[in-house]
């Protein structure tokens, strides 16, 4: 299964959301890929330690390389396996983000290399049992190329009006990728995160998305400074605190998208 987790606005939570759920699945004996494909490279430093980023570069090879190697003929290209390299958790694997992409975006887009990811993740679906893709905060080719190569969308969604308005927007988006290009992707569900049960304003945002028919998923996921220690510590939630509730609330996300 190849899951893209995916939101056009920033700060809902997708490095976390892909890391956590990413880990579970490792956890429980599947060997498994995280993908990050945001310039910011959170879900790597999360994954390998901010020390791992020091000299601006980051591991490599990395997705920077596998997308800049596509620009030229000249440059012999690695196997899709080399650009995989194992995190601190047993079954944990990354291919790390990189800077670079911002860069070359331009123009990987005017050479046409939108389904290049797409290639490089069924390959390594052979020796996956899951892949994760984490995306930056914008509806762009990095974005787009993740949507033509999953199978299925995660949607983190923070309970504010203008989350909301996104949420319409980014829909149409998947719509859209759907038909042009990937008929077989689904949007699995839209996950609440940084829920706040006791506040009127997420309670009723929830109540009317499930009305209009929306994919709500049934976990909702917490506010908790843990996650912060979590980042810090560079350690999923399942390995630094496996009995702390937000843990629970993501290990319960990951029973229920698993059913």
């Amino acid at each position: 299964m190849r899951r893209v987790v995916f939101n056009q606005k920033g700060g809902v939570g997708k490095s976390s959301i892909t890391v956590n759920l990413a880990a579970i699945s490792a956890s429980k004996g599947k060997r498994t890929l995280v993908v990050d494909l945001d310039p910011q490279c959170n879900a790597s430093q999360y994954l390998m330690g901010m020390e791992s980023f020091q000299d601006g570069e980051g591991p490599k090879p990395n997705i920077g390389t596998f997308f800049g190697q596509t620009l030229s003929f000249r440059i012999k290209e690695k196997s899709p396996r080399e650009y995989v390299h194992a995190t601190a958790q047993e079954n944990l694997f990354l291919i790390p983000s990189n800077a670079e992409l911002g860069e070359i975006e331009h123009m990987l887009e005017s050479k046409h290399k939108i389904y290049k990811l797409r290639g490089l993740l069924k390959t390594l679906e052979k020796e996956f049992d899951a892949i994760y893709i984490d995306t930056p905060p914008a509806y762009n080719f990095y974005t787009l190329s993740a949507l033509i190569g999953a199978d299925r969308v995660l949607i983190p969604f923070d309970c504010d009006a203008f989350s909301r308005k996104a949420l319409y927007t980014l829909l149409d988006n998947i719509q859209e990728a759907r038909e042009d290009h990937n008929e077989g992707l689904a949007v699995e569900g839209i996950i609440v995160n940084q829920f706040q049960p006791r506040a009127r304003l997420p309670q009723q945002l929830v109540e009317e998305l499930l009305q209009e028919g929306l994919p709500m998923l049934n976990t909702r996921i917490s506010a908790s400074v843990v996650m912060r220690e979590s980042h810090d510590r560079a350690q999923p939630l399942i390995n630094m605190a496996p009995r702390h509730k937000l843990t629970e609330e993501f290990v319960a996300l990951f029973d229920e998208l698993d059913g």
